[in-house]
C-alpha cells in the first residue's frame, strides 16, 4: 500500500557507524570508570533515533546525559535506604523470633525470611520498566511533536506483580493475560501529543502465537516421560530438540505478540498501524551475529594471548618463581587491557550484529494508515518531572537501548 494514506517506517543506521560509536563511548565508559555510560548511551540513542524515518521525517531523542545520571544516583540512594530497612527488618525477624529454629519448618521459615530481600525488589523492577519507557517517550519527538507517558509507575509495578503470580500459579498458561494486560496499561497511558493510544484487541488471540512453545513443552516432556519408561534412545532424541523448540517458540511470540499488539493499536482514534515482522528473520539474524561476533572474538583474543605470551615468556620472565616480578607488571597489564577492551568491542559489535539489524526489521516492517490524520495533532503540554530512568539503570535494566 503506497497510497497517501499508509506510511511505511524506515532505518538508515549503518552497522560500522554504530560500532564505532560504541566502542569509542565503551571506553570513555571505562576511562571515567563507568561515569560516562550515561552520556553514552544518550549518544547511541539519538544516533539510532534519528535513524528511524516515517514518511522522511526522522525520530528525535531529546534525552540528556546529566538527566540519566541525576536519576541514577536518586534512584541508588533510594534503593539504598529502602534496601538497609529491609535487611535490618529480615534480620531481626530471623534472629530475634526465631533465633534458634526447634523444628525443620521454623528453619523453613527463618531461610524464607532471609530470601525476601530479594522479593522487596521486584516491586522496583516493574517501576522501573515502567518508568524507563515513560522517560523515553517523553524525549522522542517526530516533526517536533513529544510523545509521552501519565505517571502510574506504582499501578503498573502492583499489577505486574499480580499477573506475574497467576503465570506462574497457572504454569505459564495466562502468560497472553499477562503480556496483554501490561502492555494495554501503559498504552492506554501513551500520548501523542494530543492524541492518546489504545489497546485494543483480546489477550486470547495470542494464543495464537504460543503454538511453537506448547510444541516445545509437548516434546520436552515427552522426553522427560521417555526417561522415566527406560526409554533413553528416544529421550537422547527428544530432549534436545525439545529445548531447541521452545526457545525458538519464546522468540516467536516475542516477535508474533508485538506483531498482534502493534496492529491492534490505535492512535486518536483514527490512525492504526501495521506490522509483519518474521521470526525466521529474527532468529537468522541472531544466529548470524552471534556467529560473526563469535569468529571476530577468538581472532581478536588469539592475538592478544599471543603477545601477552611472547612479552611473558619470550623476555626470559620466570612466572613460577613465585610473587610478581617487575618484568612480569607490563604483560600483566597488557592482558588485563586486551580483556577490558575485548569486553567492549564484544559489546559493541553485539549492538552493530545483533540489535540493530533486529530492530531495522521491526521498524521497517512497521507502518501506519491514515497519515492526514497525523497531520492534525498538535503539541500537547510537557510532561512535568518526567523521570529520568533512574531506576532502569540502578538496577541495571536500562539496557543499551
Amino acid at each position: 500500500m503506497n497510497d497517501g494514506n499508509f506510511g511505511q517506517g524506515e532505518y538508515t543506521g549503518d552497522g560500522k557507524a554504530l560500532f564505532w560509536l560504541a566502542l569509542r563511548t565503551g571506553c570513555l565508559t571505562l576511562l571515567t570508570l563507568g561515569i560516562y555510560r550515561f552520556w553514552g548511551k544518550t549518544r547511541i540513542r539519538r544516533y539510532i533515533w534519528s535513524s528511524a524515518r516515517l514518511e522522511g521525517s526522522r525520530f528525535e531523542y531529546t534525552g540528556t546525559g546529566l538527566e540519566m545520571f541525576l536519576g541514577f544516583l536518586l534512584a541508588v540512594v533510594f534503593l539504598a535506604v529502602y534496601l538497609g530497612l529491609i535487611q535490618i527488618l529480615l534480620f531481626w525477624f530471623g534472629l530475634t523470633i526465631l533465633a534458634e529454629p526447634q523444628t525443620p519448618g521454623q528453619a523453613l521459615l527463618q531461610m524464607a525470611g532471609f530470601s525476601l530481600s530479594a522479593v522487596a525488589v521486584l516491586p522496583f523492577i516493574f517501576f522501573a520498566i515502567y518508568r524507563a519507557r515513560r522517560y523515553k517517550m517523553a524525549r522522542t519527538r517526530w516533526r517536533g511533536i513529544r510523545f509521552g507517558m501519565e505517571k502510574a509507575a506504582w499501578g503498573y509495578a502492583f499489577r505486574a506483580m499480580g499477573y506475574w503470580a497467576l503465570t506462574l500459579l497457572s504454569l505459564g498458561l495466562l502468560t497472553p493475560l499477562m503480556t496483554f494486560r501490561l502492555e494495554k496499561y501503559m498504552t492506554d497511558r501513551s500520548w501523542f501529543g494530543t492524541a492518546r493510544f489504545v489497546q485494543q484487541g483480546r489477550w486470547t488471540a495470542l494464543y495464537g502465537c504460543m503454538w511453537h512453545i506448547l510444541n516445545g513443552l509437548a516434546l520436552f516432556a515427552c522426553g522427560a516421560l521417555s526417561l522415566v519408561l527406560d526409554t533413553p534412545m528416544l529421550a537422547v532424541l527428544l530432549l534436545p530438540v525439545g529445548a531447541v523448540w521452545l526457545v525458538i517458540g519464546v522468540i516467536s511470540y516475542q516477535v508474533q505478540s508485538f506483531a498482534y499488539l502493534s496492529r491492534h493499536k490505535v492512535l486518536g482514534g483514527t490512525v492504526a498501524f501495521e506490522a509483519s515482522p518474521r521470526t525466521r528473520t529474527v532468529i537468522g539474524t541472531y544466529l548470524l551475529g552471534a556467529l560473526l561476533l563469535g569468529l571476530g572474538l577468538s581472532v581478536v583474543t588469539g592475538v592478544l594471548g599471543g603477545i601477552a605470551a611472547f612479552l611473558l615468556f619470550g623476555r626470559d620472565i620466570d612466572p613460577t618463581g613465585g610473587g610478581l616480578q617487575p618484568a612480569m607488571i607490563p604483560p600483566v597489564l597488557i592482558t588485563v587491557a586486551g580483556y577490558l577492551l575485548t569486553l567492549i568491542a564484544a559489546r559493541a559489535g553485539a549492538l552493530a550484529l545483533i540489535t540493530q539489524p533486529i530492530l531495522k526489521h521491526y521498524v521497517t516492517t512497521l507502518g501506519v494508515t491514515n497519515l492526514p490524520a497525523l497531520a492534525e495533532i498538535r503539541q500537547r503540554a510537557a510532561d512535568t518531572g518526567a523521570d529520568a530512568e533512574g531506576f532502569a539503570d540502578a538496577l541495571d535494566i536500562g539496557g543499551a537501548i
